[in-house]
């Protein structure tokens, strides 16, 4: 599975971000422009993922988006892993939107 530091991502100009969390976890933080499609739903929604580029998958604190790199993986899509989550994010001092789903 293919790993990236959310330094290295946050650096990716205009880097396809998707959040795997569940609404409440969005409700709390939030990356601005990541796409959000809770785990328990990736599989039904597989549709809105694309596959003519990279999508970096994020979680909390990364076990949640390593599941779904290994499944999009499998489905086609060139996924990797953002290593450490929105947590990893925050610690990283990068840009994030605290509160409020929109």
């Amino acid at each position: 599975m293919k790993s990236i530091t959310p330094a290295e991502v946050h650096a990716e100009s205009d880097a396809w971000i998707l959040d795997v969390r569940e609404d409440a976890e969005l409700a709390q933080a939030r990356i601005q422009d990541a796409q959000h499609i809770p785990l328990g739903t990736l599989v039904e929604r597989l549709d809105e993922v694309p596959r003519d580029r990279t999508v970096y998958v994020m979680c909390h604190a990364g076990g949640r988006s390593a599941q779904a790199t290994e499944y999009l993986s499998t489905q086609g899509v060139d996924a990797v892993n953002i290593s450490g989550g929105i947590t990893e994010w925050y610690r990283a001092g990068l840009p994030i939107t605290l509160g409020g789903a929109e």
